[in-house]
Order: structure tokens, then C-alpha cells, then sequence
């Protein structure tokens, strides 16, 4: 069905962009004849699933594609695929793990699996924190286009407080992700609660994008070296989750 594949990659390359784009930039992107891609659009704007701007001669993604994703998220999938990813990374760890999605500069919590024996967390499934405090929060800010984290965070305003840690302007948030990236997992000591420590770890996309992150949490009076063990451990897990999402790796 070469119809249906080619409407696909059409769809999939307008969400991956920043903007709306030329039909011969998405012709030539997609080594697809500009002929095709004119009807292809022609149909897709029929049905809603994408909108031409005759001023710009670009085209962009409509409301059809924003119902799906309304859909995507009512449906919880990501949620539904990570459960039992998690309940596994706890079991194996005999720590408390949960995965968060970015919501405006805070996280979401949408899975929490707390382990035998170890303290109530106030990462509870529909808890929002704010993300520059936190392990997960961080570890997708860091996976995000610098612009993009200069626009959440323009100012010593936009920084929330928790316990009197963490960054509290750009300047320090910049410095930090640098760390995170450079040392490939966020981590936190005290910022969201004092006496505990937050290891996390990005979910990526096919295209690259932080659709979450893993994060294990233990008391900080364990000892030091238990962050670089359990931050493997975590990004293993996300690995797992990026394959049930279908995040295509490179061979």
C-alpha cells in the first residue's frame, strides 16, 4: 500500500518539524515526486490532517492530527507500556521508580512503583513537580533544544523552591544540564525532599524528543557509588520502554 506509507512519512515528517514546511521541502526530504506529494496534501487537507497557509506556501499539521494525539493521550499507552517496565526496574533494584512527562516547566507523574519497605514518596501518579528540581525533570530538560529550555525558564521567576537546593537562575540550570548531559543521567540530592536522592534517565522518541524519563529514588544515607549502578539500571529500563513505544534504533 505505497499510498499509505507515502501519507504516513508525510504526516511523520510535518510533526518532526519546528514549523510549517514547503511541499518541496517535503518532497525532497522524503525523495517523493513533487506531483505526489501536492495530491497526497490535497487529500490529508480534506480530511483535516493538515492545513495550508497560502501566504507562506507551507504546509502544516490540522486538527484531525491534534484529535489523535488527544486521543493518544486519553488512551494513556504510555502509561499502560511503562507499568510493568517499572514494577520490574523496582523488583530488581529494591527501589521506588515512577516516570514522568514534561508538563510546562513541571513534571507529570504518571507511574509510581514503590518498593517494599521504603518510604512514601511524593511522586504520586498526578503529582506535578517542578522539573528543574527533579531527577526526571531534568534528564529530558537536558535531552531538549536549548531554546527550547530557555523559553520554560527565562528568568530567576520562573525557578521554584522546594527545600532551599537547586538551581535558581538560567545560568545555574545551563550548568547543570551541561553536567547531565556530559555525565548521560540527571541526578538530585535533597531538592525535591531532604534525606532522599533521585537518579533519572530519558525516554526518547524515534525523532530524538523526550517523551519521558525513569527515575529510581533511595534514601541518601545509602552509600554514594549506589547512583552510577542504579542509573544503569534505569536507563536500561528506558531502553526497554523506548522499544515498546517503537522508537526505531539505529543498527
Amino acid at each position: 500500500m505505497p499510498a499509505a506509507d507515502q501519507t504516513l512519512r508525510i504526516l511523520s515528517f510535518l510533526a518532526r518539524q519546528r514549523g510549517p514546511a514547503p511541499a518541496r521541502t517535503i518532497a525532497t526530504a522524503l525523495g517523493l515526486p513533487r506531483s505526489t506529494v501536492y495530491h497526497l496534501l490535497a487529500t490529508l487537507q480534506q480530511h483535516q490532517f493538515v492545513v495550508h497557509l497560502p501566504e507562506d506556501r507551507r504546509w502544516a499539521l490540522g486538527i484531525a492530527a491534534f484529535e489523535l494525539a488527544g486521543g493518544y493521550s486519553r488512551q494513556e499507552p504510555l502509561a499502560r507500556l511503562g507499568r510493568p517496565v517499572l514494577a520490574e526496574l523496582a523488583d530488581r533494584t529494591g527501589e521506588s521508580a515512577h516516570l514522568a512527562v514534561m508538563h510546562g516547566r513541571d513534571v507529570l507523574y504518571i507511574v509510581e512503583e514503590r518498593a517494599p519497605r521504603r518510604p512514601a514518596l511524593v511522586t504520586d501518579v498526578g503529582v506535578r513537580l517542578p522539573a528543574h528540581l527533579t531527577a526526571t525533570g531534568r534528564a529530558m530538560l537536558a535531552a531538549l533544544p536549548r531554546e527550547q529550555v530557555r523559553a520554560l525558564f527565562p528568568d530567576a521567576a520562573a525557578f521554584a523552591d522546594r527545600t532551599g537546593r537547586g538551581p535558581r537562575s538560567p545560568r545555574e540550570l545551563r550548568d547543570l544540564l551541561r553536567e547531565v548531559r556530559t555525565r548521560g543521567f540527571a541526578h538530585e540530592d535533597g531538592e525535591v525532599t531532604l534525606g532522599m536522592r533521585s537518579v533519572g534517565v530519558a525516554v526518547r522518541e524515534t525523532s530524538d524528543w523526550p517523551v519521558a524519563a525513569i527515575a529510581l529514588t533511595w534514601p541518601a544515607d545509602d552509600a554514594d557509588a549506589r547512583a552510577d549502578e542504579l542509573a544503569a539500571r534505569a536507563a536500561a529500563a528506558a531502553v526497554e520502554l523506548e522499544r515498546r513505544i517503537g522508537r526505531a534504533r539505529p543498527a
